[in-house]
Protein backbone atom coordinates (compact mmCIF):
# COMPACT_ATOMS: atom_id res chain seq x y z
CA UNK A 1 0.00 0.00 0.00
CA UNK A 2 1.10 3.72 -0.26
CA UNK A 3 1.83 5.59 2.63
CA UNK A 4 3.35 9.02 3.80
CA UNK A 5 6.18 8.18 5.88
CA UNK A 6 8.77 10.75 7.74
CA UNK A 7 12.30 10.54 6.77
CA UNK A 8 13.57 13.58 8.48
CA UNK A 9 13.10 17.13 9.65
CA UNK A 10 10.70 18.62 7.36
CA UNK A 11 10.87 15.55 4.95
CA UNK A 12 8.22 13.29 4.31
CA UNK A 13 7.67 11.23 1.02
CA UNK A 14 4.81 8.50 -0.45
CA UNK A 15 6.12 5.49 -0.13
CA UNK A 16 5.44 1.65 -0.94
CA UNK A 17 5.11 0.08 2.33
CA UNK A 18 3.66 -3.40 3.93
CA UNK A 19 -0.12 -3.78 3.41
CA UNK A 20 -1.81 -3.31 7.09
CA UNK A 21 -3.25 -6.45 8.15
CA UNK A 22 -5.40 -8.12 11.00
CA UNK A 23 -2.89 -9.16 13.82
CA UNK A 24 -5.33 -9.97 16.59
CA UNK A 25 -8.85 -11.36 16.46
CA UNK A 26 -10.03 -7.99 18.17
CA UNK A 27 -8.64 -6.05 14.86
CA UNK A 28 -10.27 -4.75 12.01
CA UNK A 29 -8.63 -3.52 8.77
CA UNK A 30 -10.08 -0.29 7.15
CA UNK A 31 -9.90 1.36 3.88
CA UNK A 32 -8.99 4.71 4.87
CA UNK A 33 -11.32 7.43 2.49
CA UNK A 34 -10.30 10.80 4.22
CA UNK A 35 -7.25 11.36 6.70
CA UNK A 36 -7.01 15.07 8.07
CA UNK A 37 -3.54 16.69 8.54
CA UNK A 38 -3.39 18.16 12.02
CA UNK A 39 -0.98 20.88 13.91
CA UNK A 40 0.18 17.99 16.14
CA UNK A 41 2.08 16.37 12.92
CA UNK A 42 3.59 19.67 12.32
CA UNK A 43 5.01 19.32 15.88
CA UNK A 44 6.61 16.11 14.58
CA UNK A 45 7.58 17.51 11.34
CA UNK A 46 9.83 19.74 13.08
CA UNK A 47 11.12 17.40 14.67
CA UNK A 48 9.63 18.34 18.00
CA UNK A 49 9.09 15.50 19.13
CA UNK A 50 11.07 13.69 16.28
CA UNK A 51 9.43 10.11 15.03
CA UNK A 52 11.87 7.23 13.86
CA UNK A 53 12.35 6.90 10.25
CA UNK A 54 9.99 5.53 7.86
CA UNK A 55 7.12 5.75 10.61
CA UNK A 56 3.55 6.40 8.75
CA UNK A 57 2.14 9.81 9.87
CA UNK A 58 -1.38 10.54 10.61
CA UNK A 59 -3.83 10.13 13.34
CA UNK A 60 -7.25 11.45 11.88
CA UNK A 61 -9.21 8.54 9.44
CA UNK A 62 -12.44 8.04 8.24
CA UNK A 63 -12.55 4.75 6.23
CA UNK A 64 -14.72 1.41 5.15
CA UNK A 65 -13.95 -1.90 7.45
CA UNK A 66 -12.28 -4.45 4.64
CA UNK A 67 -11.13 -6.85 7.10
CA UNK A 68 -12.97 -8.21 10.15
CA UNK A 69 -11.07 -10.07 13.29
CA UNK A 70 -12.73 -13.16 14.19
CA UNK A 71 -13.31 -11.88 17.75
CA UNK A 72 -15.17 -8.59 16.82
CA UNK A 73 -18.70 -8.16 16.83
CA UNK A 74 -19.77 -4.27 17.21
CA UNK A 75 -19.06 -3.48 13.21
CA UNK A 76 -18.65 -6.13 9.83
CA UNK A 77 -16.72 -5.22 6.83
CA UNK A 78 -18.40 -2.84 4.68
CA UNK A 79 -19.21 -0.33 7.29
CA UNK A 80 -18.05 3.08 7.13
CA UNK A 81 -16.70 4.42 10.43
CA UNK A 82 -14.35 7.37 11.83
CA UNK A 83 -11.79 6.03 14.18
CA UNK A 84 -10.47 8.53 17.06
CA UNK A 85 -7.22 9.67 17.62
CA UNK A 86 -6.46 7.97 21.34
CA UNK A 87 -6.82 4.23 20.62
CA UNK A 88 -7.96 2.19 23.52
CA UNK A 89 -8.59 -1.07 24.95
CA UNK A 90 -12.39 -0.03 26.14
CA UNK A 91 -12.26 -2.37 29.33
CA UNK A 92 -9.10 -1.14 31.54
CA UNK A 93 -9.63 0.71 35.18
CA UNK A 94 -9.44 4.01 32.97
CA UNK A 95 -10.95 3.17 29.83
CA UNK A 96 -14.08 1.86 32.31
CA UNK A 97 -14.68 5.28 33.64
CA UNK A 98 -14.44 7.45 30.60
CA UNK A 99 -10.54 8.32 30.51
CA UNK A 100 -9.50 6.43 27.01
CA UNK A 101 -6.54 8.74 26.90
CA UNK A 102 -5.03 7.20 29.39
CA UNK A 103 -6.03 3.81 28.44
CA UNK A 104 -3.30 1.28 30.58
CA UNK A 105 -3.34 -1.86 28.40
CA UNK A 106 -2.38 -0.26 24.63
CA UNK A 107 1.75 1.17 25.77
CA UNK A 108 4.03 -0.52 28.06
CA UNK A 109 5.93 2.38 28.46
CA UNK A 110 3.27 4.81 29.27
CA UNK A 111 -0.83 5.59 29.33
CA UNK A 112 -2.56 6.15 26.38
CA UNK A 113 -1.63 5.44 22.93
CA UNK A 114 -2.08 7.22 19.32
CA UNK A 115 -1.28 6.44 15.44
CA UNK A 116 1.33 7.49 13.95
CA UNK A 117 2.74 9.85 16.97
CA UNK A 118 6.13 9.79 18.34
CA UNK A 119 6.40 8.56 21.65
CA UNK A 120 2.71 7.05 22.31
CA UNK A 121 2.77 3.15 21.32
CA UNK A 122 4.08 1.59 18.02
CA UNK A 123 0.77 2.15 15.46
CA UNK A 124 1.39 3.04 11.87
CA UNK A 125 -0.11 5.92 11.11
CA UNK A 126 -3.59 6.63 8.76
CA UNK A 127 -2.04 8.73 5.87
CA UNK A 128 -2.08 5.47 4.24
CA UNK A 129 -4.56 3.82 2.15
CA UNK A 130 -5.11 1.32 5.25
CA UNK A 131 -5.06 1.19 8.49
CA UNK A 132 -4.93 -1.55 11.04
CA UNK A 133 -7.59 -0.69 14.20
CA UNK A 134 -7.24 -2.49 17.21
CA UNK A 135 -10.00 -3.08 20.08
CA UNK A 136 -12.04 -1.96 17.07
CA UNK A 137 -15.25 -2.67 18.72
CA UNK A 138 -14.17 0.05 20.91
CA UNK A 139 -12.54 2.63 18.44
CA UNK A 140 -14.69 2.16 16.03
CA UNK A 141 -17.22 4.61 15.28
CA UNK A 142 -19.98 3.76 13.07
CA UNK A 143 -21.03 6.93 10.56
CA UNK A 144 -24.27 7.22 7.46
CA UNK A 145 -23.83 7.80 4.29
CA UNK A 146 -20.76 6.76 2.19
CA UNK A 147 -17.52 7.52 0.82
CA UNK A 148 -17.35 10.95 -0.79
CA UNK A 149 -20.34 12.25 0.15
CA UNK A 150 -21.26 15.82 2.19
CA UNK A 151 -20.60 14.57 5.07
CA UNK A 152 -16.62 13.35 4.31
CA UNK A 153 -15.12 16.18 5.66
CA UNK A 154 -17.58 16.38 9.02
CA UNK A 155 -17.01 13.20 9.80
CA UNK A 156 -13.47 12.89 10.08
CA UNK A 157 -12.82 15.92 11.52
CA UNK A 158 -14.78 13.41 14.42
CA UNK A 159 -11.45 11.70 14.58
CA UNK A 160 -9.75 14.55 16.67
CA UNK A 161 -10.57 18.05 15.57
CA UNK A 162 -13.78 18.53 16.25
CA UNK A 163 -13.80 16.51 19.64
CA UNK A 164 -10.81 17.99 20.63
CA UNK A 165 -12.75 21.46 20.55
CA UNK A 166 -15.23 20.25 22.25
CA UNK A 167 -12.78 18.73 25.09
CA UNK A 168 -11.57 22.28 25.08
CA UNK A 169 -15.32 23.97 25.99
CA UNK A 170 -15.99 20.66 27.89
CA UNK A 171 -13.07 21.13 30.49
CA UNK A 172 -13.82 24.98 30.96
CA UNK A 173 -17.30 24.14 31.08
CA UNK A 174 -18.66 26.42 28.73
CA UNK A 175 -22.52 27.21 28.90
CA UNK A 176 -25.37 29.47 27.65
CA UNK A 177 -24.54 33.24 28.12
CA UNK A 178 -20.56 32.75 28.82
CA UNK A 179 -17.92 35.23 27.04
CA UNK A 180 -15.34 32.97 25.92
CA UNK A 181 -11.91 33.65 23.90
CA UNK A 182 -10.06 31.03 21.97
CA UNK A 183 -6.29 32.03 21.63
CA UNK A 184 -5.47 29.80 18.46
CA UNK A 185 -7.53 29.65 15.40
CA UNK A 186 -6.17 26.38 13.91
CA UNK A 187 -8.52 23.80 13.46
CA UNK A 188 -8.77 22.71 16.99
CA UNK A 189 -9.43 26.15 17.78
CA UNK A 190 -11.76 27.03 15.16
CA UNK A 191 -13.50 24.44 16.11
CA UNK A 192 -13.31 25.35 20.44
CA UNK A 193 -14.52 28.44 19.30
CA UNK A 194 -17.49 26.82 16.95
CA UNK A 195 -18.58 24.20 20.21
CA UNK A 196 -18.72 27.57 22.29
CA UNK A 197 -21.38 28.61 19.89
CA UNK A 198 -22.70 25.77 19.58
CA UNK A 199 -23.38 25.83 23.66
CA UNK A 200 -24.62 28.81 23.51
CA UNK A 201 -22.19 31.51 24.58
CA UNK A 202 -22.51 34.70 23.85
CA UNK A 203 -19.54 36.03 22.71
CA UNK A 204 -16.58 34.26 21.46
CA UNK A 205 -13.31 35.80 20.47
CA UNK A 206 -10.35 34.01 18.06
CA UNK A 207 -7.28 35.52 18.79
CA UNK A 208 -4.71 34.65 15.95
CA UNK A 209 -2.88 36.45 13.63
CA UNK A 210 -3.55 34.76 10.15
CA UNK A 211 -6.11 36.17 7.90
CA UNK A 212 -7.51 33.13 6.47
CA UNK A 213 -8.07 31.64 9.84
CA UNK A 214 -9.53 34.89 11.41
CA UNK A 215 -11.89 35.09 8.61
CA UNK A 216 -13.12 31.30 8.90
CA UNK A 217 -13.79 32.38 13.14
CA UNK A 218 -15.41 35.41 11.77
CA UNK A 219 -17.73 33.01 9.28
CA UNK A 220 -18.38 30.15 12.35
CA UNK A 221 -19.37 32.73 14.55
CA UNK A 222 -16.31 34.13 16.82
CA UNK A 223 -15.36 37.52 16.72
CA UNK A 224 -11.48 37.61 14.97
CA UNK A 225 -8.75 39.52 16.97
CA UNK A 226 -5.23 40.17 15.35
CA UNK A 227 -2.71 40.09 17.84
CA UNK A 228 -0.54 41.70 15.53
CA UNK A 229 -2.84 44.59 16.04
CA UNK A 230 -2.13 45.21 19.78
CA UNK A 231 -2.18 43.45 22.82
CA UNK A 232 -4.97 40.78 22.41
CA UNK A 233 -5.99 41.33 26.11
CA UNK A 234 -6.33 45.03 25.69
CA UNK A 235 -8.08 44.61 22.39
CA UNK A 236 -10.30 42.12 23.91
CA UNK A 237 -11.49 44.23 27.40
CA UNK A 238 -11.93 47.33 25.40
CA UNK A 239 -14.15 45.27 23.38
CA UNK A 240 -16.33 43.94 26.54
CA UNK A 241 -16.52 48.46 27.20
CA UNK A 242 -17.98 49.53 24.50
CA UNK A 243 -20.48 46.70 25.06
CA UNK A 244 -21.80 48.86 27.64
CA UNK A 245 -21.87 46.36 30.79
CA UNK A 246 -24.56 46.93 33.24
CA UNK A 247 -23.14 49.09 36.47
CA UNK A 248 -22.72 45.95 39.16
CA UNK A 249 -20.77 44.11 36.23
CA UNK A 250 -18.10 46.76 34.93
CA UNK A 251 -15.14 45.37 36.99
CA UNK A 252 -16.10 41.90 34.85
CA UNK A 253 -14.41 43.32 32.01
CA UNK A 254 -12.46 40.19 30.98
CA UNK A 255 -14.16 36.87 29.78
CA UNK A 256 -15.95 34.06 32.01
CA UNK A 257 -13.37 31.62 29.52
CA UNK A 258 -10.44 31.26 28.22
CA UNK A 259 -9.06 28.21 25.85
CA UNK A 260 -5.61 28.02 25.18
CA UNK A 261 -5.73 26.00 21.43
CA UNK A 262 -1.42 27.08 20.92
CA UNK A 263 0.52 25.48 23.26
CA UNK A 264 4.13 25.09 23.39
CA UNK A 265 5.07 26.74 19.58
CA UNK A 266 2.77 30.06 20.88
CA UNK A 267 4.36 33.03 19.31
CA UNK A 268 6.01 35.80 21.53
CA UNK A 269 3.79 38.93 20.67
CA UNK A 270 6.88 41.18 21.05
CA UNK A 271 8.81 39.33 18.38
CA UNK A 272 6.68 36.96 16.15
CA UNK A 273 9.73 35.69 14.59
CA UNK A 274 10.47 33.93 18.57
CA UNK A 275 8.78 31.70 20.23
CA UNK A 276 7.52 32.28 23.94
CA UNK A 277 5.80 28.95 25.47
CA UNK A 278 3.80 30.80 28.42
CA UNK A 279 2.50 33.70 26.43
CA UNK A 280 -1.06 32.18 26.13
CA UNK A 281 -0.79 31.44 29.46
CA UNK A 282 0.37 34.66 30.71
CA UNK A 283 -2.37 36.24 28.49
CA UNK A 284 -5.08 33.96 29.93
CA UNK A 285 -4.52 34.73 33.88
CA UNK A 286 -4.68 38.48 32.72
CA UNK A 287 -7.65 38.24 30.38
CA UNK A 288 -9.77 36.20 32.71
CA UNK A 289 -12.69 37.24 34.86
CA UNK A 290 -12.63 36.32 38.61
CA UNK A 291 -13.93 32.46 39.48
CA UNK A 292 -13.59 31.98 35.68
CA UNK A 293 -12.39 28.71 33.82
CA UNK A 294 -9.53 27.83 31.85
CA UNK A 295 -9.25 24.83 29.48
CA UNK A 296 -6.13 24.30 27.76
CA UNK A 297 -6.20 21.47 24.87
CA UNK A 298 -2.68 22.69 22.78
CA UNK A 299 -0.01 20.30 23.58
CA UNK A 300 2.54 20.91 26.00
CA UNK A 301 5.43 18.42 25.96
CA UNK A 302 7.11 16.55 28.91
CA UNK A 303 10.38 17.97 27.17
CA UNK A 304 11.40 19.68 24.27
CA UNK A 305 15.14 19.15 23.16
CA UNK A 306 14.80 21.51 20.24
CA UNK A 307 13.14 24.36 22.52
CA UNK A 308 14.78 27.78 21.14
CA UNK A 309 17.50 29.28 23.84
CA UNK A 310 16.40 26.48 26.02
CA UNK A 311 13.11 28.10 26.85
CA UNK A 312 10.92 25.07 28.22
CA UNK A 313 13.36 22.47 27.29
CA UNK A 314 12.06 20.10 30.37
CA UNK A 315 8.06 21.12 29.98
CA UNK A 316 8.82 23.45 32.71
CA UNK A 317 7.28 27.13 32.27
CA UNK A 318 6.49 30.26 34.56
CA UNK A 319 2.86 30.11 35.04
CA UNK A 320 1.55 33.29 37.03
CA UNK A 321 0.25 30.46 39.64
CA UNK A 322 -0.49 33.63 42.06
CA UNK A 323 -2.84 35.27 39.87
CA UNK A 324 -4.76 32.32 38.95
CA UNK A 325 -5.07 31.48 42.59
CA UNK A 326 -5.80 35.01 43.43
CA UNK A 327 -8.97 34.90 40.67
CA UNK A 328 -10.17 31.97 41.91
CA UNK A 329 -9.94 30.25 38.16
CA UNK A 330 -10.78 26.68 37.40
CA UNK A 331 -8.17 24.91 35.49
CA UNK A 332 -8.75 21.84 33.53
CA UNK A 333 -6.11 20.41 30.68
CA UNK A 334 -5.26 16.80 28.98
CA UNK A 335 -5.49 15.14 25.99
CA UNK A 336 -9.07 14.19 24.72
CA UNK A 337 -11.37 11.41 25.92
CA UNK A 338 -12.33 10.82 22.60
CA UNK A 339 -15.05 8.28 23.16
CA UNK A 340 -16.79 10.30 25.60
CA UNK A 341 -17.80 12.75 22.55
CA UNK A 342 -17.56 10.75 19.73
CA UNK A 343 -21.34 9.39 19.31
CA UNK A 344 -22.86 12.36 20.61
CA UNK A 345 -21.22 14.59 18.00
CA UNK A 346 -21.31 12.15 15.23
CA UNK A 347 -25.12 12.81 16.39
CA UNK A 348 -25.02 16.44 16.12
CA UNK A 349 -23.41 16.24 12.23
CA UNK A 350 -26.04 13.97 11.52
CA UNK A 351 -28.48 15.92 12.51
CA UNK A 352 -27.44 18.96 10.66
CA UNK A 353 -26.89 20.77 13.49
CA UNK A 354 -23.20 21.14 13.04
CA UNK A 355 -20.86 21.76 10.08
CA UNK A 356 -17.13 20.79 11.36
CA UNK A 357 -16.42 20.48 7.87
CA UNK A 358 -16.62 24.32 7.14
CA UNK A 359 -12.95 24.99 8.37
CA UNK A 360 -11.55 21.84 5.51
CA UNK A 361 -9.80 24.59 3.29
CA UNK A 362 -8.01 22.00 1.27
CA UNK A 363 -7.97 18.43 -0.39
CA UNK A 364 -5.03 16.56 -1.88
CA UNK A 365 -3.95 12.84 -2.39
CA UNK A 366 -0.84 11.00 -0.56
CA UNK A 367 0.79 12.52 -3.17
CA UNK A 368 0.12 15.93 -1.94
CA UNK A 369 1.54 15.72 1.96
CA UNK A 370 4.73 16.45 1.26
CA UNK A 371 3.65 19.78 -0.20
CA UNK A 372 0.47 20.59 2.03
CA UNK A 373 2.55 20.11 4.92
CA UNK A 374 5.44 22.54 3.53
CA UNK A 375 2.72 25.17 3.42
CA UNK A 376 0.63 24.39 6.42
CA UNK A 377 3.81 25.05 8.77
CA UNK A 378 4.49 28.22 7.16
CA UNK A 379 0.94 29.52 6.81
CA UNK A 380 0.78 29.93 3.22
CA UNK A 381 -1.79 29.66 0.31
CA UNK A 382 -4.66 29.95 3.09
CA UNK A 383 -4.49 26.34 4.46
CA UNK A 384 -6.19 26.05 7.48
CA UNK A 385 -7.41 22.31 7.31
CA UNK A 386 -6.24 20.16 4.48
CA UNK A 387 -7.92 16.86 4.29
CA UNK A 388 -5.84 13.94 2.20
CA UNK A 389 -8.11 11.58 0.17
CA UNK A 390 -6.01 8.17 -0.24
CA UNK A 391 -8.21 6.54 -2.61
CA UNK A 392 -7.98 9.79 -4.96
Amino acid sequence: MRAVVYQGIHDVAVREVPDATIKEPTDVVIRVTSSAICGSDLHMYDGRPEPPPGMIMGHEPLGVIEQVGSAVWRVTAGMRVVVPTHLFCGVCYNCARGFTASCMRVREDGLGAAYGYAGMGDYPGAWAELLRVPFADANCVPVHGTPGDDREDDFVLLADAFVTGWHATQLARVSAGDTVAVFGAGAVGLLAAYSSVLRGAAVVFSVDRVPERLAMAKALGAMPIDFTQGDPVELIIEHRRSMGLPLAEKPLIGTDVVIDAVGFQALDRADVSRESADQVISDAARLVNPNGRLGIVGVYPVSDPRAPEDAGIDGALGVPWGRFFGKGVSIGFGRTNDRQYTALLRDLVTAGRAHPGAIVSHHGTLEDAPALLAEFRRREHGVVKAVLRPQA
